[in-house]
């Protein structure tokens, strides 16, 4: 191996998913045990050298008092905690909807960082859906016919728990890795949805966003959760890691230590996550 010393090693979470309901046993999913499993990463994150951990999103299922028992077992984090919400997340009441990226700690709803020479790109692909903006809202009629027009054209992520990135937030991300590009930073792009393979889960406009990844040509790796079965797949330079959702399994824990080396990506899977090692 031509580099032993990674660029930098980070920690990667996805679908906590917790709310004191009972679990849903036809998606083996246990809300009440994620804080335990949560806690757990967390201990065996605290014994790695990390720049951060971050979270795909879904850290609750429903309702905004979910938010303080999920939250709370982070402050056993000793790294910088990266959090950004899923679809779950806006399944509380309406008034609370603009309060959501707040509760996260988040500087924006999209946003970058620079962590050992790598951009690292937040991207919210909830941006345009049914749940994270009230019924009359602009956002929301948009997300509507967004939705209808998929419907119409028979699409497998036409689904109502999916969302989509409106032209702001594309010109954004575009002129994002254009500015990484010119200073010569491969970038990570890390969101709620997954782009590709073809997946009923996928992002609405997922295809607009890997055509943008392909042409900014630097995009190493976008990193996902929702699809909580995973997946992985790459198409021009880009691969695409979708991780396994925590809440799925009674006892089975998910949660994986992703190092970034110059000529590839390795992916140290724990528990249900499969280890990878994905050439550049």
């Amino acid at each position: 191996m031509s580099s032993e010393k990674p660029l930098l090693r980070f920690g990667v979470i996805a679908d906590p998913q917790y709310a004191d309901v009972e679990p849903r046993l036809e998606y083996d999913r246990y809300y009440r045990n994620s804080p335990k499993k949560l806690a757990d990463a967390i201990d065996t994150l605290n014994g790695e050298d990390l720049a951060f951990v971050v979270t795909l999103g879904d850290l609750i299922d429903r309702d905004w008092e979910s938010f303080d028992p999920i939250l709370s077992v982070y402050e056993g984090l000793r790294h910088e905690s990266v959090l950004l919400p899923g679809n779950h997340d806006f399944s509380i009441a309406p008034q609370r909807l603009t309060e959501v990226h707040a509760r996260l700690g988040m500087p924006a709803p999209w946003h970058h960082f620079l962590r050992g020479g790598i951009r690292f790109v937040v991207v919210d692909g909830n941006e345009l859906s049914l749940f994270s903006t009230p019924e009359g809202h602009a956002r929301h009629v948009e997300a509507r016919s967004r939705l209808d027009a998929l419907e119409a054209a028979g699409a497998i992520n036409a689904m109502p728990w999916n969302g989509g990135i409106g032209d702001g937030q594309l010109a954004w991300l575009e002129q994002t890795l254009s500015d990484a590009r010119e200073r010569g930073e491969a970038v990570i792009v890390m969101g709620h949805y997954p782009l590709y393979p073809e997946n009923s889960h996928n992002l609405w406009n997922g295809e607009r966003v890997t055509e943008l990844f392909e042409r900014a040509g630097n995009v190493i790796a976008y990193l996902n959760g929702h699809n909580h079965v995973g997946n992985l797949g790459r198409t021009g330079s880009t691969w695409y890691v979708n991780f396994k959702g925590m809440v799925d399994t009674e006892t089975e824990n998910t949660f994986a230590v992703v190092e970034v080396y110059s000529e590839r990506i390795e992916v140290i899977g724990y528990g249900r996550e499969e280890n990878r090692s994905l050439a550049l």
